[in-house]
């Protein structure tokens, strides 16, 4: 996971992935511009394995996140790896994925829990919580939230993502009292999908008597 090194930061030409361009308008009468990108709308799951009462996460090195990390006048050239560690790329994540097939949401949820996290989920056990936008300053993605519970006996592998597509994703489980502490971790990097899930959850799938407990 961590095995990362020459690192650098060129300039993209083409993406399969980000779409960027310049919307010019009028807002009462003033000329405005704005630079955005267009990407693509995702999924993103929030797995509670009630065999063993505990959540399910995905971590990945995002290089988005380590980009973000590293000191402007350092991304000239090879970055050093010694002085920015490919740790601070790494982040605690719901499994999800992109909406890029013919298919319905639902069945693409179902394909990225089996592929990120290892567990065979009829369709019907997936819940849908809600949709949100993930950003609104540059990108303005539609992401939507399922949950679904799994146990023991739904695991048939140990997930790791699509080998083919260069995925590289540690499953990671958390009982409730861990996974409560991770909304207000601010040491762990974790999207904000991921803090809307838990508390989405803990308000919505744990019982008051447990909560009280955390």
């Amino acid at each position: 996971m961590e095995n990362i090194s020459s690192v650098k930061i060129i300039e993209c030409d083409e993406s399969f992935y980000l779409r960027p361009v310049r919307m010019v308008y009028e807002q009462d009468g003033k000329q405005k511009f704005w630079d955005l990108m267009r990407v693509h709308d995702s999924v993103a799951i929030v797995i509670f394995n009630t065999t063993r009462q505990k959540l399910i996460f995905v971590k990945q090195f995002r290089p988005a996140v380590y980009y973000a990390e590293v000191k402007h006048e350092d991304c000239d050239g090879d970055i050093d790896v010694k002085k920015y560690p490919p740790s601070i790329g790494l982040t605690v994540e719901l499994c999800a994925g992109i909406v890029d097939k013919d298919q319905s949401l639902v069945e693409t949820v179902r394909d990225e829990v089996l592929e990120e996290c290892g567990y065979s989920v009829p369709l019907s056990m997936f819940q849908k919580v809600t949709s949100y936008r993930s950003g609104v300053g540059v990108a303005a993605s539609l992401q939507t939230l399922y949950y679904v519970e799994v146990t023991d006996s739904m695991k048939t592998s140990n997930g790791g993502g699509n080998s083919h597509e260069g995925e590289y994703i540690d499953v990671i489980e958390m009982d409730l009292k861990e996974a409560h502490a991770l909304i207000y971790d601010e040491k762990a990097s974790r999207p904000p999908s991921l803090l809307l899930a838990l508390m989405w959850f803990f308000e919505n799938k744990v019982s008051g008597k447990l909560f009280q407990k955390l």
